[in-house]
């Protein structure tokens, strides 16, 4: 690997996911609204548990730690800012450091204050205003934190704003585990660029904000879909590479990191993105057992930044079988090693997820390398946890 920093082993969560009873977002209202959709509800009350959280990964060996800041909490009603919030946070980052985790923030995973989806989210007309000053409150807490993510997957965010768009009476849901049915995802439709250029715009004005009142590397986090053409689609491929990925991949060359995200690969025909069919080694999620995924991802996006240094900031597999959890991870190490072999900055690898956590309306696709007893919220290290630190302890698979 180069670079000057040490390499970051880790694991990665969201606030939603984790926190539990986040009652001022976009998100809890929703998971109210959509039939079908479980309730975070409690999650795995890691609001409360954040230090043993921390520990268990900071004892089997790993260095880092992703988390995020929830906006919905530091901000629950338009301009005011919640001091109590801004300061548990900043504890969350302090015990980090305790334990020898580098913290890695993300500012806006996905759910939003409920005032700000109200006033039309980041279709409304201040979205940027908004998102701004936030940040500029929040960067008050983070000057010595040294990794700033400052959107999560903005082309998902993109996509699942597309569908509330095209239809008004959807209002929010995992979009690509909600649409599986039997097993089969169908494709899903593209993320519309105009959406995508507000959130560019958003990314780059806080990514000023962040370089002014931090010290912090600074970037946004990539759904990287590792798409491959079937012969004769390879126009129809790059085409739909822009939409998905490259949009958003060209906002980050300026970055100072850029995080991929890779689970699966897809393929594209004539017609666009195929849908998977159901196969006995699918995901709990239906998608490919696609670990090379995430070697086709980090490679893409090095292309398409023009050799931006890529950090790694989630892959996994929803599974219930945990020695195939490590036989995935292994070979996607041994993919992303490859890369960093033939030149590629790579940065460091930060799994999805930490724990088994809510997934956005559904609590049954298992990701964690910890496990959570929905009732005592006892945690219990899976094997793949102590694998993993074993890994960071040697530096390879």
């Amino acid at each position: 690997m180069t670079g000057t920093t040490p390499f970051l082993w880790g694991a990665s969560s969201s606030p939603h996911q984790t926190e539990g009873n986040n009652i001022n977002s976009d998100w809890w209202a929703r998971e109210g609204q959509i039939p079908g959709m479980e309730r975070s509800g409690d999650a795995t009350d890691s609001y409360h548990r954040y230090e043993e959280d921390m520990r268990l990964l900071a004892d089997a060996g790993l260095n880092a730690y992703r988390f995020g800041i929830e906006w919905a909490r530091v901000e629950p009603v338009p301009g005011h800012f919640s001091r109590a919030e801004l300061a548990h946070y900043r504890r969350m980052i302090d015990t980090a450091r305790s334990l020898s985790l580098t913290p890695v923030i993300t500012l806006h995973h996905f759910s939003n204050p409920r005032w700000f989806a109200e006033e039309g989210g980041w279709l409304g007309e201040q979205a940027v205003k908004r998102f701004t000053r936030y940040v500029e409150t929040v960067s008050g807490i983070l000057g010595d934190v040294p990794w700033i993510a400052t959107v999560n997957e903005p082309n998902m965010l993109a996509m699942t704003l597309t569908i509330e768009r095209q239809t008004p009476s959807r209002t929010g849901g995992d979009a690509e585990d909600s649409a599986l049915v039997d097993n089969v995802r169908p494709a899903l439709p593209s993320p519309d660029p105009k959406i995508g250029a507000v959130l560019v715009e958003a990314h780059h004005a806080a990514r000023a904000i962040v370089r002014a009142n931090t010290d912090a590397a600074v970037g946004w986090t990539i759904a990287n879909r590792a798409f491959a053409a079937r012969p004769g689609a390879e126009a129809r491929l790059r085409q739909i590479e822009y939409v998905w990925e490259d949009l958003y991949l060209e906002a980050a060359r300026g970055d100072d990191f850029v995080g991929v995200q890779s689970y699966s690969s897809e393929w594209v025909g004539p017609e666009g993105i195929e849908p998977h069919p159901p196969h006995p080694d699918n995901t709990m999620v239906g998608t490919a057992y696609r670990p090379d995924s995430l070697g086709m991802a980090v490679r893409h996006t090095w292309k398409v930044t023009d050799g931006v240094p890529i950090l790694v900031t989630e892959n996994g597999i929803a599974t219930t079988d945990d020695t195939r959890r490590i036989a995935y991870t292994k070979e996607a190490l041994r993919h992303l090693f490859a890369a960093a072999d033939d030149g590629l900055d790579i940065r460091g690898y930060l799994h999805w997820s930490a724990l088994d956590n809510y997934r956005w309306g559904q609590w049954k696709p298992t990701l964690g390398l910890i496990a959570v007893d929905r009732e005592t919220f006892e945690r219990r290290p899976k094997p793949s946890l102590a694998w993993l630190g074993a890994v960071a302890r040697h530096g390879r698979a």
